[in-house]
């Protein structure tokens, strides 16, 4: 495991050593976020390749083509991340019980009411 140990600047910076930006592949950005006690930084991956490909074909299915699709296309990628966010938070909160939990049922519905 590498480990090293970084100075942080008087403006909260930090420089990543460069054998662990190599190792990680970072290109242009990371994501960092708090999880056990601990800051947690990693690259960002760019591409939803199946879910942009799931995106698009509804898009084509709504007879969208053109510089509407790709408006259309990237007003959708943009409010997946604030969605799925607050999909986590919710969770977040259900299981610390500081909210009621919805059941597959509340979400889905019963198999009577599918049909």
């Amino acid at each position: 495991m590498l480990k090293r140990r970084i100075s942080v600047s008087k403006k909260r910076q930090i420089t990543i050593p460069i054998e662990f930006f190599n190792s990680l592949g970072i290109e242009k950005e990371v994501e960092c976020y708090v999880q056990n006690n601990a800051i947690v930084i990693r690259p960002v991956r760019e591409g939803g390749g199946e879910l942009d490909e799931q995106i698009l074909a509804d898009l084509i299915s709504q007879g969208l083509s053109g510089q509407e699709l790709l408006a259309k296309f990237k007003e959708t990628r943009r409010e997946i991340r604030p969605a799925v966010e607050r999909l986590l938070d919710e969770a977040r909160l259900a299981a610390a019980g500081k909210t009621q939990a919805s059941t597959y049922e509340d979400v889905f519905g019963t198999e009577d009411n599918n049909v």
